[in-house]
């Protein structure tokens, strides 16, 4: 959390929850106000933002791969080259891991909520694939950029301190986000910035 500035694709974000810390912290230590700090890593699931100006990683592949398979496209380009690692977590855990830390954690230390596992992005974009039916290939622009190059937490404070593990596996995951997507399609708002 303190090592060093924020990576500069992340910048603004990441100096703004190191602020939130430290207010927190404050707050608790001078009014004895109730904050506890929770970190999650990138959430995913059901009702995300499939959105492909706007959505993250995950929902993004998923979008790009169903199309690519409903029209038959022989490859689909990505940003990167596929090295970077990130670390995912499902929505229901991530709901469940809020609600166990309001009931149970009163700290003031920050705490990881995630499932201490990554994936490059390379092997998500090969599973998301596998898990919609998309048998071409994955192409890698590399002129675009990969962002920060590793991301995966130490989660073992949410368990100790207030009994917290991820249930759903990233492939079961992907599953239900896959077949939310393509059992909604049709009613999925588009997300447009000005």
């Amino acid at each position: 959390m303190w090592n060093g500035y924020p990576e500069e694709t992340n910048a603004p974000y990441g100096l703004a929850k190191k602020m939130m810390l430290v207010q927190a912290q404050a707050y608790r230590a001078q009014y004895g106000f109730n904050a506890i700090y929770l970190l999650p890593v990138n959430l995913y699931g059901p009702r995300d933002n499939f959105d492909l100006q706007s959505s993250h990683v995950i929902p993004a592949l998923i979008r790009k791969c169903v199309e690519a398979q409903e029209n038959r496209n022989r490859e689909i380009v990505l940003w990167g080259d596929g090295s970077p690692t990130r670390e995912f977590l499902y929505v229901e855990d991530a709901a469940e891991a809020l609600l166990l830390a309001t009931e149970r954690y009163d700290g003031d230390k920050p705490i990881n909520l995630g499932t201490g596992e990554e994936i490059a992005i390379g092997d998500l974009a090969r599973m998301i694939a596998a898990a919609v039916g998309f048998t071409g290939d994955i192409v890698w622009d590399a002129t675009k950029p990969n962002g920060q190059p590793r991301r995966c937490l130490d989660v073992n404070r949410a368990q100790r301190l207030f009994g917290f593990q991820a249930r759903y596996c990233l492939r079961a995951g992907i599953a239900q986000t896959v077949a939310w997507f393509q059992a909604h399609r049709g009613s999925i708002r588009e997300v447009a910035f000005a």
